[in-house]
């Protein structure tokens, strides 16, 4: 039998990868190394269309042509056309990988939804008209992808999405993770203290942010800020600007607790990353987060500061506990890449 032929929507593997690069990359990687799986990534970018050629992981074939990707969406909110064969050659699955599904003439279609923040925020859409092409995207695919069963049940309600068309496809962590040690004096170069609370994430509203910083202070250990965005540091918050994911282990390795204090998420990956580091959780308390970690974190009404601090409080007051962390690391190794290339080629199979 021919391998099935899957073209993913690898744009989110250019540029610095925040969490839904990562879970491109991770996924076509392990899309690559199955034999039964012909797996070609298109990027829809003008500019950066050359690095994609260098960012797929092995395994995985460069395809597709330069287009600049906000007037292809803009096209695809309003009719299925181009069709994604125009630009990448045929496929027997296409694979929109963040939100949006390309229309193609003969493949079948599958989307991932990693979550419904636009919905209920819309004025943090990444950009006009970003909800109707989500909904265009449900509609045309024959399978939704969603990270957990909290999502999964959220798109089939206000999407009125049938739940049989939902594939629950949770995301994984790399073996790297669980064998990360915490900064070596090379690291310190970022001025890392030697006892701090990590915060990784992307600003913006939706991560809570301003909540941590109103709930942190100098009866707390320093703060260590680390995702996109300037480099500083001021009074005991550190903004250390974009790692790369080996530095980002051991900061996270080396942390009293990781806190994610979000007012939404999809998944929520660097808090079962953290427990991967055997690292204590505080985070909101969101159902998303609760199925994720299994309830292995100290949970926290979203929004509030002083609940969350007293949260830290706690955290940074208890001594080591080995079978705590064994327990986070535990759960963490119930979830790897492998597992979500599986259960989205089993996806690929029902949409094809």
């Amino acid at each position: 039998m021919s391998p099935l032929r899957v073209l993913l929507d690898g744009t989110p593997l250019l540029g610095r990868r925040t969490g839904i690069g990562r879970y491109a990359l991770s996924l076509s990687a392990e899309l690559g190394r199955m034999s039964d799986v012909d797996a070609r990534a298109v990027g829809f970018t003008a500019r950066g269309w050359r690095e994609l050629r260098s960012a797929v992981p092995a395994g995985v074939r460069a395809a597709g042509l330069p287009v600049p990707a906000r007037a292809l969406r803009a096209a695809w909110r309003r009719a299925p056309f181009p069709p994604v064969e125009l630009l990448a050659g045929r496929a027997d699955v296409v694979h929109g990988t963040n939100f949006a599904l390309p229309p193609s003439l003969r493949a079948g279609g599958v989307v991932t939804v990693h979550d419904l923040a636009f919905l209920d925020a819309p004025e943090e859409a990444p950009e006009p008209g970003f909800a109707e092409l989500v909904r265009s995207s449900v509609r045309r695919a024959a399978v939704v992808c969603t990270p957990t069963e909290v999502v999964a049940e959220s798109v089939a309600e206000r999407f009125g999405v049938a739940r049989e068309r939902i594939a629950v496809t949770p995301l994984g962590v790399d073996p790297a993770w669980f064998a990360a040690t915490p900064p070596d004096a090379e690291l310190h170069r970022l001025g890392l203290p030697e006892d701090y609370l990590v915060f990784v994430g992307a600003p913006g509203p939706r991560k809570g942010v301003e909540v941590l910083l109103r709930a942190h202070d100098r009866a707390l250990p320093p703060l260590v800020v680390a995702g996109p965005g300037e480099a500083r540091q001021v009074g005991t918050v550190l903004r250390t600007g974009y790692l790369p994911e080996p530095e980002l282990r051991r900061v996270v390795a080396g942390a009293r607790a990781l806190v994610l204090p979000s007012r939404d998420e999809g998944f929520g990956l660097p808090a079962l990353e953290a427990l991967a580091c055997g690292v204590p959780v505080v985070c909101s308390d969101l159902p998303v987060l609760r199925e994720v970690t299994g309830g292995l974190a100290e949970f926290v009404p979203h929004g509030d500061a002083e609940a969350l601090r007293a949260a830290l409080l706690r955290v940074a007051a208890a001594p080591p506990d080995p079978a705590a962390a064994a327990a986070r690391r535990a759960r963490a190794a119930e979830f790897s890449w492998r597992g979500c290339a599986e259960a989205t080629l089993a996806a690929y199979e029902r949409a094809r």
